[in-house]
């Protein structure tokens, strides 16, 4: 499992700075962090690409179908739901087979009977903000195919943890609150 600093820090305010130190504590917690990476190593594969053309999805009116220049030979078609997409507007670009800081590897696949190649990125999916209602928006003309950590600032770090756990537990386990989950009151009838 894979969880920033700056994921650990939106749901622990006092987290320390020094990524050892929170490592240290998570050990003490008996959670296994095997590597402590800068996050700017685990996103050099995401690169900067300027969408081209927005089309509304045939099948979605929730999506968009988007021509995506990424300085390789051959423009990307990328479906989207994010409402912020614009043609000649510069994103990062995670193409298929790259694997997002949180772990997760990006597939190429098919929305609704679209193809889509890769994904376009948020804040929140590249784990530099907690910011998912968009799309990360890049400022200027940055070139094409460019490494997003040679474009704009990358801190923190993500720590890589064997095995799989709950978020929750590894907040819990630095200090963090972890809301309760929600049960039906006495007078209240369950829902089943």
């Amino acid at each position: 499992m894979n969880v920033s600093q700056t994921v650990l820090r939106h749901r622990v305010p006092d987290l320390p700075d020094d990524p050892e130190n929170v490592a240290e504590r998570l050990r003490a917690a008996g959670f296994d962090v095997s590597r402590i990476v800068p996050l700017a190593e685990l996103l050099r594969p995401v690169v900067v690409a300027r969408v081209e053309s927005v089309t509304q999805h045939p099948n979605a009116d929730r999506l968009k179908v988007c021509v995506v220049n990424d300085g390789g030979e051959q423009t990307l078609q990328i479906v989207t739901g994010a409402s912020n997409v614009q043609a000649g507007a510069y994103y990062p670009v995670i193409r298929s087979g790259v694997t997002l800081p949180n772990g997760v590897k990006i597939k190429r696949g098919k929305l609704r009977g679209e193809e889509s190649q890769g994904m376009l990125g948020s804040a929140d999916e590249l784990e530099l903000g907690t910011d998912h209602a968009g799309l990360m928006t890049l400022s200027g003309q940055p070139a094409l195919g460019t490494p997003l950590p040679d474009v704009i600032d990358t801190p923190g770090v993500v720590f890589v943890i064997e095995g799989s756990h709950a978020l929750d537990a590894i907040v819990k386990a630095l200090g963090g609150e972890v809301p309760e989950p929600e049960t039906p009151a006495d007078d209240e009838p369950a829902q089943g």
